[in-house]
């Protein structure tokens, strides 16, 4: 689902790959991508459930702002994945509520 050749930015040229994990999967990804880029373009579009009602939410505003795509990062709860850069090995969890230990 990624974006290989785009008709205004032009041919992908970055051919570096890292591993990633998500929810003990392992994932492809390309080196200097965000974490929600690389999530997406395998198809994953849920990253946390709420609080309150436990719905799901992913990327909205993709800047960082709005905190739908936060996830739990290396252990880390509330990542916002949408501006936060890939690294070989890190492993990305589904956030239930608050993160870890706060429902």
């Amino acid at each position: 689902m990624r974006i290989i050749d785009h008709p205004i930015l032009g041919e992908e040229k970055r051919k570096e790959y890292v591993t990633i994990y998500y929810n003990g999967k392992p994932l492809n990804a390309l080196a200097g991508e965000t974490i929600a880029a690389a999530l997406m373009s395998a198809g994953i579009r849920k990253f946390r459930k709420t609080p309150k009602y436990k719905r799901d939410r992913g990327v909205y505003c993709g800047i960082g702002r709005c905190t739908d795509c936060v996830m739990v990062v290396d252990g880390k709860p509330n990542v916002r994945t949408c501006v936060t850069p890939v690294e070989e090995g890190m492993n990305v969890e589904t956030q239930i509520g608050y993160g870890k230990g706060e429902e």
